[in-house]
Protein backbone atom coordinates (compact mmCIF):
# COMPACT_ATOMS: atom_id res chain seq x y z
CA UNK A 1 0.00 0.00 0.00
CA UNK A 2 1.18 3.56 -0.81
CA UNK A 3 2.04 5.58 1.53
CA UNK A 4 -0.66 8.66 2.09
CA UNK A 5 0.91 12.21 1.54
CA UNK A 6 0.74 15.29 3.79
CA UNK A 7 1.74 18.52 1.81
CA UNK A 8 3.88 20.88 3.82
CA UNK A 9 3.91 25.27 1.82
CA UNK A 10 6.52 26.97 1.77
CA UNK A 11 4.69 30.01 1.92
CA UNK A 12 6.20 33.15 0.55
CA UNK A 13 4.92 36.56 1.05
CA UNK A 14 7.06 39.82 0.49
CA UNK A 15 10.32 38.22 0.48
CA UNK A 16 9.92 35.91 3.57
CA UNK A 17 9.28 32.56 4.15
CA UNK A 18 6.28 31.25 6.86
CA UNK A 19 7.07 29.22 9.84
CA UNK A 20 4.03 28.23 12.34
CA UNK A 21 4.78 27.07 15.54
CA UNK A 22 2.98 23.29 16.22
CA UNK A 23 0.49 23.35 19.49
CA UNK A 24 0.29 19.47 19.52
CA UNK A 25 0.68 16.88 19.15
CA UNK A 26 2.87 16.91 22.57
CA UNK A 27 5.76 15.37 20.90
CA UNK A 28 6.00 17.93 18.35
CA UNK A 29 4.62 20.97 20.21
CA UNK A 30 7.03 24.06 20.38
CA UNK A 31 9.04 23.34 17.17
CA UNK A 32 8.28 25.06 14.07
CA UNK A 33 7.11 23.70 10.37
CA UNK A 34 5.82 24.35 6.99
CA UNK A 35 2.04 24.59 7.44
CA UNK A 36 -0.18 21.45 5.86
CA UNK A 37 -1.82 18.60 6.19
CA UNK A 38 -3.29 15.24 4.61
CA UNK A 39 -4.20 15.09 1.11
CA UNK A 40 -7.87 13.70 1.05
CA UNK A 41 -9.22 10.73 -1.54
CA UNK A 42 -9.41 12.72 -4.79
CA UNK A 43 -7.28 15.29 -4.51
CA UNK A 44 -4.49 16.80 -5.58
CA UNK A 45 -1.29 18.04 -3.97
CA UNK A 46 -1.85 21.52 -4.49
CA UNK A 47 -5.68 21.40 -4.21
CA UNK A 48 -4.50 20.19 -0.90
CA UNK A 49 -2.15 22.94 -0.22
CA UNK A 50 -4.44 25.48 -0.63
CA UNK A 51 -7.15 23.97 1.47
CA UNK A 52 -4.95 23.21 3.95
CA UNK A 53 -3.39 26.52 4.44
CA UNK A 54 -7.32 28.47 4.51
CA UNK A 55 -7.87 26.14 7.38
CA UNK A 56 -4.70 26.05 9.46
CA UNK A 57 -3.88 30.01 8.57
CA UNK A 58 -7.36 31.66 7.15
CA UNK A 59 -5.43 32.71 3.96
CA UNK A 60 -5.88 32.31 0.13
CA UNK A 61 -2.68 30.90 -1.64
CA UNK A 62 -1.32 29.48 -5.05
CA UNK A 63 0.91 26.37 -5.23
CA UNK A 64 3.91 27.18 -7.59
CA UNK A 65 6.10 24.42 -7.53
CA UNK A 66 6.61 21.11 -5.95
CA UNK A 67 10.13 21.01 -3.43
CA UNK A 68 12.33 17.64 -5.18
CA UNK A 69 11.90 14.98 -3.06
CA UNK A 70 9.89 13.21 -0.04
CA UNK A 71 10.68 12.77 3.79
CA UNK A 72 9.16 9.77 5.73
CA UNK A 73 6.91 11.11 8.85
CA UNK A 74 4.77 8.79 11.07
CA UNK A 75 3.97 5.34 9.56
CA UNK A 76 2.28 5.34 6.46
CA UNK A 77 3.17 8.64 5.89
CA UNK A 78 5.24 11.22 3.41
CA UNK A 79 5.97 14.69 3.21
CA UNK A 80 6.43 16.56 0.15
CA UNK A 81 6.47 20.17 -0.07
CA UNK A 82 5.46 22.90 -2.45
CA UNK A 83 6.32 26.45 -2.53
CA UNK A 84 3.19 28.68 -2.90
CA UNK A 85 2.54 32.31 -2.40
CA UNK A 86 0.44 34.53 -0.23
CA UNK A 87 -2.82 35.71 -2.71
CA UNK A 88 -4.99 37.39 0.26
CA UNK A 89 -5.97 37.42 3.58
CA UNK A 90 -3.29 37.42 6.57
CA UNK A 91 -2.11 34.57 8.43
CA UNK A 92 -3.34 33.54 11.78
CA UNK A 93 -2.90 30.14 13.67
CA UNK A 94 -6.31 28.64 13.21
CA UNK A 95 -5.56 24.93 14.21
CA UNK A 96 -2.51 22.98 14.64
CA UNK A 97 -0.40 26.16 15.73
CA UNK A 98 0.12 28.31 18.47
CA UNK A 99 2.75 31.14 16.75
CA UNK A 100 3.56 32.37 13.21
CA UNK A 101 6.51 34.20 12.17
CA UNK A 102 7.46 35.45 8.43
CA UNK A 103 11.14 34.85 8.35
CA UNK A 104 13.36 36.23 5.83
CA UNK A 105 16.54 34.57 3.94
CA UNK A 106 18.93 34.89 6.64
CA UNK A 107 16.63 34.49 9.56
CA UNK A 108 15.69 31.12 8.40
CA UNK A 109 17.35 29.17 10.80
CA UNK A 110 16.59 31.27 13.58
CA UNK A 111 13.56 28.52 14.67
CA UNK A 112 14.01 25.23 15.66
CA UNK A 113 12.36 23.30 12.41
CA UNK A 114 10.95 19.88 12.76
CA UNK A 115 13.70 17.39 11.43
CA UNK A 116 11.27 16.73 8.78
CA UNK A 117 10.78 19.52 7.62
CA UNK A 118 14.86 20.54 7.43
CA UNK A 119 15.58 19.67 3.78
CA UNK A 120 12.71 21.56 2.02
CA UNK A 121 13.17 24.52 4.02
CA UNK A 122 16.50 24.65 3.19
CA UNK A 123 15.59 24.33 -0.55
CA UNK A 124 12.72 26.97 -0.02
CA UNK A 125 15.33 29.23 1.62
CA UNK A 126 17.59 29.27 -0.96
CA UNK A 127 14.85 29.78 -3.78
CA UNK A 128 13.84 32.84 -1.21
CA UNK A 129 17.60 34.45 -1.52
CA UNK A 130 17.70 33.82 -5.41
CA UNK A 131 14.49 35.97 -5.35
CA UNK A 132 12.23 32.87 -6.31
CA UNK A 133 9.76 33.45 -3.41
CA UNK A 134 6.23 34.04 -4.04
CA UNK A 135 6.29 33.65 -7.77
CA UNK A 136 8.62 36.93 -8.67
CA UNK A 137 10.27 37.08 -11.31
CA UNK A 138 13.92 36.53 -10.25
CA UNK A 139 16.43 40.07 -11.92
CA UNK A 140 17.32 39.38 -15.50
CA UNK A 141 21.14 38.95 -15.58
Amino acid sequence: MADRVVVGGALYDGGRLLAARRSAPPELAGRWELPGGKVEPGESTEQALVRELREELGVESEALERIPGEWPLKEGYVLQVWTARLVAGEARPLQDHDALRWLGPQEIDAVDWLDQDRPAVAEAARRLAAGRGGGEEPGSS
